[in-house]
């Protein structure tokens, strides 16, 4: 592949923005490439190289880059009818309808303009809320560019995990591994009485794909209760992927009492959202005295791109087309790793997938055929990632520097490390699945 036109447009942007970039994963070596536009589930780049894009913007394009009719009418009429306002529209109160009549935990919605924007105030509204301090989140878990969860360290031995943060932030977070329910027995045995909340991703989504292992979640869900803390959801990245319409927490059964949104819930453009009981979020000033605003907050553009995606997911089987070929894909992978690469593991679930190249461990009868669910009964269930550091463990440096490459040589565009999910849209085909298959048989 030729790529002169993105070496160009790369030395340029060194000029002129911080490592070339406008958001760090994107710096993949020796340089990124640069997209041109999106073509149903392809990218073509500045170059003219058609990829199968597998990234879909890290996880809001679940119909792809050809946004169906309803979708497109939607957007360029609110388009056409002015950018924003500065006052309240229909469509905001139509997609907050929407969430909270899908979402089973949902009763009302703030909107704001990124997942980030979601986290941070989630954790301010539990923090009002409670009148606590301290936030328990998952070691090696990401929840945003947010100073109160970009740490590092165990249990309360923390420190930021970037320079700009005050060590007064991490004071205030507690880390345990996902999965370990002794660890999350213990800090709340510790600092119960401080705790605001404990926030988690469903499925890790940012550091490999991580499901739970059975139990985990009611375990959160039985201490914070226990305990007068509040149970986060960053579904951010599941939310309106995994289970559908109900999200990953309707998917799992879990009720929690406040859950973020971001990407699909916009339909491709910025958003973030953060739901839950009404007597909760009603602390959000006006209505209460946890304050929390934005001037573009519920964009109507963004919430008519939004509202009109997931009515069309809801009425075209989106999502049942969807999981399949994520099923199909993911089952493929597992095949070609028992053959040529036992160690390694295939994670996700319904739209979601990755390969974690583990260590240790091999296929055996009765494994996961489409994916580790955290199945006891699995011959892969020991060697299988139970939180972030299992995923540290595995051979990143050989994902990043010689798999991506090679595949992106291949016309397969996945995410460019070991952590961030991949993602099947509607608009990607039985043939793009299988011209993936072929891809991943000859670079593994």
């Amino acid at each position: 592949m030729n790529h002169d036109e993105s070496r160009d447009l790369y030395d340029r942007a060194l000029s002129v923005m911080p490592g070339g970039v406008n958001s760090s994963v994107r710096a993949t070596r020796p340089y990124p490439f640069f997209v041109q536009k999106g073509d149903g589930g392809h990218v073509i780049d500045a170059d003219g190289n058609r990829y199968i894009d597998f990234v879909m913007g890290y996880g809001p394009l679940l119909l792809g880059h050809d946004l169906p009719e309803p979708v497109q009418a939607a957007v360029q009429q609110r388009a056409s009818e002015g950018p924003m306002y500065g006052a309240p529209t229909e469509v905001e109160v139509e997609l907050a309808e929407f969430v909270a009549r899908h979402v089973p935990s949902v009763e009302m919605v703030r909107f704001v303009n990124s997942g980030t924007e979601a986290t941070v105030s989630a954790v301010r509204l539990a923090r009002g809320y409670t009148g606590r301090d301290k936030i328990v989140i998952m070691e090696g878990s990401y929840h945003g560019a947010q100073e109160s969860t970009l740490v590092d360290g165990e249990r309360d031995d923390t420190a930021p995990s970037s320079p700009g943060i005050p060590e007064s932030f991490a004071e205030h977070t507690l880390t345990v591994p996902f999965n370990d329910e002794t660890a999350i027995h213990e800090v709340f045995e510790e600092h119960g009485e401080d705790i605001a909340a404990v926030l988690t991703e469903p499925i890790l989504g940012n550091h490999g794909i991580v499901h739970p292992v059975e139990g985990y979640h009611q375990t959160l869900r039985e201490l914070t209760d226990q305990y007068g803390a509040l149970l986060i959801f960053d579904e951010v990245i599941t939310g309106f992927r995994v289970g559908g319409l109900q999200c990953a927490q309707g998917k799992f059964g879990i009720d929690p009492d406040i859950t973020t949104f971001g990407k699909i819930v916009g339909g491709g453009f910025p958003v973030g959202a953060i739901g839950g009981k009404s007597e909760i979020v009603e602390h959000f000033t006006p209505a209460g005295d946890v304050f929390q605003s934005g001037t573009f907050s519920g964009h109507p553009v963004t919430m008519a791109a939004g509202l009109e995606t997931l009515r069309y997911a809801a009425e075209n089987d989106v999502y049942d087309y969807v999981n399949d070929l994520g099923e199909r894909l993911r089952s493929g992978i597992a095949d070609i790793l028992e053959d040529q690469a036992p160690s390694y593991t295939v994670v996700g679930t319904d739209s979601m997938f990755k390969v974690i190249f583990t260590r240790d461990g091999a296929f055996g009868e009765e494994h996961c055929e489409s994916g580790c669910t955290q199945d006891p009964t699995c011959p892969r269930y020991e060697h299988c990632p139970k939180n972030g550091a299992d995923v540290d463990r595995a051979e990143t440096e050989r994902w990043e520097r010689l798999f991506w490459p090679a595949m992106k040589d291949e016309g397969i565009f996945l995410t460019p490390n070991q952590f961030e999910s991949q993602f099947v849209s509607a608009a990607h085909t039985a043939d793009d699945v299988e011209q993936a298959l072929e891809a991943y048989k000859r670079v593994l």
